[in-house]
C-alpha cells in the first residue's frame, strides 16, 4: 500500500471540489491490488470456518460481519486518505464487510447517520466483470461506479440515494468504511456507540453498501 505520505501525495486536489458538487467520486487504487487480494482471502477463510453472519436487512441473503477488527483497522488507516479527498476532518464509525453470491441485490436507499460519509471497496469479484453500483447525487444525475479489487465509491450516504441491480457473477467481495464529519451534525456517532473501535456491538446498525 504504501506509506501514508506517499498516498497523500498521489491525491489530486480536484477531488475535494468535486466531492462537495457530486457528493461522490471514485477513487481508483484506494488499496494496493495485492493487499485487497489478501483480504479477499481472508473474508473466504472466515466463510470457512463458518464465520459470517447475516449481510444485514438492505442485503439480507448475502454473508457479512460487523466491526471486524481487520476491517476497523483499515477503516482507521484510510481516514486521513479520506479525509484529503473529502477534505473534512472524520470521526470513524464502523466498517461492515459482505460476500456477495450470484442473485444479490441492494435495493434503492440512503444510508442512516453513522454511514455520512461511506467508502465502498472492491477487494474481488469472480469473474473479473464489475458489478455496477448506481449511485444518485442530489442533482439526480445516475453514475454506475465500475470497480476493480482496490478500487473504490467515496460518496455522502446520507445525501447520495444507491443500490445495485441483481448479481450476475459467482461471488464479489466488498467492505464498507463509514465515518462522520467531527464537525457535522452526526459527529455524536463516533465509534457507531461502540466506546472504541474493534469491538463488537449488540444490536449493530444496519450496514449499507
Amino acid at each position: 500500500m504504501g506509506s501514508k505520505t506517499g498516498m497523500l501525495d498521489q491525491i489530486d486536489p480536484a477531488d475535494r471540489d468535486a466531492f462537495r458538487e457530486r457528493r461522490y467520486i471514485v477513487a481508483p487504487h484506494l488499496i494496493d491490488a495485492a493487499l485487497a487480494e489478501f483480504f479477499w482471502s481472508y473474508v473466504h477463510t472466515k466463510f470457512a470456518s463458518r464465520l459470517l453472519g447475516p449481510g444485514g436487512k438492505v442485503s439480507p441473503d448475502s454473508l457479512g460481519g460487523y466491526g471486524d477488527p481487520t476491517f476497523d483497522g483499515l477503516l482507521e488507516y484510510l481516514r486521513p486518505h479520506i479525509e484529503a479527498r473529502c477534505g473534512l476532518s472524520l470521526h470513524p464509525t464502523y466498517s461492515f464487510f459482505r460476500l456477495y453470491r450470484r442473485g444479490n441485490a441492494l435495493p434503492r436507499h440512503r444510508d442512516r447517520p453513522a454511514c455520512e460519509i461511506s467508502v465502498s471497496l472492491n477487494l474481488g469479484q469472480s469473474p473479473a466483470a464489475p458489478w455496477p453500483i448506481h449511485v444518485e447525487g442530489p442533482s439526480g444525475r445516475v453514475h454506475a461506479a465500475l470497480l476493480a479489487p482496490g478500487d473504490a465509491l467515496i460518496y455522502r450516504g446520507v445525501d447520495c440515494v444507491h443500490w445495485r441491480d441483481a448479481y450476475a457473477g459467482n461471488e464479489l467481495v466488498q467492505v464498507f468504511l463509514h465515518y462522520v464529519d467531527r464537525h457535522g451534525p452526526y459527529a455524536d456517532q463516533k465509534f457507531d456507540g461502540r466506546k472504541t473501535l474493534m469491538r463488537p456491538q449488540d444490536e449493530p446498525g444496519e450496514a449499507r453498501d
